[in-house]
């Protein structure tokens, strides 16, 4: 029997050519990416308004370029048609049916329910963000009341509060900002809940250039951040050399 030094240990290696599962999972992986990719490459113009497409002429193929323009033409006409709001519509308790359940007919109507105490920070924070919305979005009704003329004894700790109406119903309620991002909630937060509601599409150009800028600043702060790091880094390799 030989010594257990003389023994030959035999590290077993996968054939990177084998039809395993995990490889037809990388397999797999890599194919989603591309498509990934692909999809990313051909929506590149999506969501892009026309001084953009402008930018992109040296870019881009004209006529390619002419498509989207002839598209986002399209999609600002119908807005401003629609555009007949584009501002807080401040209410009463006399007018609510009128203004909120009947117009609901005509599509969502958003309500605020705000606070009454100037303390409340979260009912300051979503006043200038609602205020916001209602400029962009003019094609929508926004609507604001204080909570405690709306509904009698309501919880200041329940404000502020999103009713959203739709057909004469409430079809959703945002009590508070707990489920958002609380004093940090942002225009991010008020997209995603038209477009839950079916307010808006997903696609709709005034999200998707939010969320491009968004993910823009990120980049930014992302690459300003590595290059910082670089920079120590290589002050603290010449610092060895001192």
């Amino acid at each position: 029997m030989a010594a257990p030094g003389d023994q030959r240990i035999a590290v077993p290696i996968d054939d990177p050519n084998a039809d395993t599962e995990w490889n037809d999972i990388l397999r797999k992986h890599g194919e989603a990416i591309e498509e990934a990719r692909r999809l990313a490459h051909e929506n590149r113009l999506e969501g892009k308004d026309l001084d953009e497409l402008d930018e992109l002429e040296d870019e881009e193929d004209e006529e390619f370029l002419e498509i989207y323009r002839q598209q986002r033409m399209k999609e600002l006409s119908a807005l401003q048609k629609k555009s007949v709001h584009g501002s807080v519509y401040p209410l009463s308790k006399p007018e609510y049916s009128r203004e909120v359940t009947d117009a609901s007919q005509n599509g969502p109507v958003f309500v605020l329910l705000t606070s009454s105490l100037g303390t409340n920070v979260e009912s300051r924070v979503l006043s200038e963000l609602w205020r916001q919305a209602a400029r962009e979005y003019g094609d929508i009704k926004f609507c604001e009341m204080r909570a405690s003329q709306a509904i009698e004894n309501y919880p200041e700790r329940n404000c502020p509060t999103i009713l959203v109406y739709n057909k004469g119903d409430i079809v959703k309620q945002v009590v508070t900002l707990m489920t958002m991002h609380g004093v940090k909630t942002s225009m991010l937060d008020i997209d995603k809940l038209l477009v839950d509601v079916g307010a808006i599409p997903d696609n709709d150009m005034r999200v998707a250039k939010r969320r491009r800028e968004v993910q823009d600043a990120e980049e930014e702060k992302l690459f300003s951040k590595n290059i910082r790091s670089t920079s120590d880094h290589k002050e603290e390799d010449d610092d060895d050399w001192d």
